[in-house]
């Protein structure tokens, strides 16, 4: 029997969300990575640029159904602004951040129906800073929280999501608060933007205990990093999870702009393989990675690379 492939989902309007001149999430980010990715052996792996935007339905599971019609509106009536302080929108925003989520709904699919061993959505904007009623951080829509709820939708009971990205993704331990069928992991520089994901963070009502923050001091590297998986496994044991989702972020790479952390590319390479050991041994591997931050052009692109092929190792 053939073996699966890695799926990877691109759209070219993730390209055409225009945060203008300066501004560090960018659309050289997505064609830098593109660039790097063009020798990827076709016998690993598998693209999909034509999937469908998700529709107000599947992100109302996440969002305000009010917020989301206003991003749509002021896209269509503004054509350029802000969202928040750091989320610039422009005409393209509002199909590219639905088609975001959508990227994530079609790999959830693909990996559920046995047709791909597990996958990465290489979108813009990011997701995981995006609140229930507000953009956030460069995030309009939490792309890994709505593909969480979908896959609930489908029946899977357990999910754990592992942010390694370097600032905490406070948008997305805030859907799952409380909810004890998802659990939340997540390893960040700290004190750093945006504020939350203090070591006291646990969760609340039933779901106290799957929320997991590992606060990490600025220049932090790869074995204060690999000293929690210790225990995410430890956790994993207890909590089975049926499905892996990762918030990927590069940007704790030595030499991101934003960041202050010490990891090299190879670190996500490490990371990687942590992970895919937990689904391997709990999710049949069942596994999909969603891009959120990363900065330094030449490093996001050599570290998703690195995580791809290991994906498909």
């Amino acid at each position: 029997m053939e073996s699966l492939k890695t799926g990877i989902t691109f759209h070219e309007e993730f390209l055409k969300h225009n945060t203008g001149p300066g501004h560090p999430e960018t659309h050289v980010r997505l064609e830098s990575i593109l660039d790097h990715l063009s020798d990827l052996p076709s016998e690993n792996f598998i693209w999909n640029r034509n999937f469908k935007e998700a529709p107000l339905s599947i992100i109302s599971s996440i969002h305000d159904p009010n917020y989301i019609r206003s991003v749509g509106a002021v896209c269509e009536e503004k054509g350029s602004g802000y969202l928040d302080g750091d989320t610039v929108f422009s005409s393209h925003s509002y199909l590219a951040a639905s088609l975001a989520v959508g990227a994530g709904l079609h790999l959830a699919d693909e990996v559920l129906l046995g047709k791909l061993k597990n996958g990465m959505a290489l979108v813009r904007p990011p997701g995981h800073h995006a609140e229930a009623s507000h953009a956030m951080g460069f995030c309009i829509f939490n792309n890994i929280a709505v593909t969480a709820k979908y896959l609930q939708s489908q029946g899977i009971k357990r999910i754990l999501i592992l942010d390694w990205d370097v600032h905490h993704g406070n948008g997305t331990q805030h859907q799952f608060y409380e909810d004890d069928s998802v659990y939340f992991v997540s390893l960040h520089q700290y004190p750093f933007y945006p504020g939350t994901g203090a070591l006291s963070e646990r969760g609340r009502g039933k779901g106290l205990g799957t929320t997991l923050n590992f606060p990490l001091a600025r220049g932090a590297g790869e074995s204060e990093y690999l000293s929690n998986f210790i225990s995410i496994h430890r956790e994993m044991e207890k909590f089975q999870p049926e499905f892996v989702l990762i918030s990927a972020g590069f940007d704790a790479h030595k030499d991101d702009p934003l960041g202050g952390m010490n990891l090299s590319t190879s670190s996500y390479e490490v990371f990687t393989k942590e992970v895919k050991k937990i689904a391997d041994t709990h999710s049949n591997g069942k596994l999909i990675s969603f891009l959120e931050g990363g900065y330094d052009f030449q490093a996001l692109a050599e570290s998703v690379k690195l995580h791809l092929e290991t994906l498909a190792s």
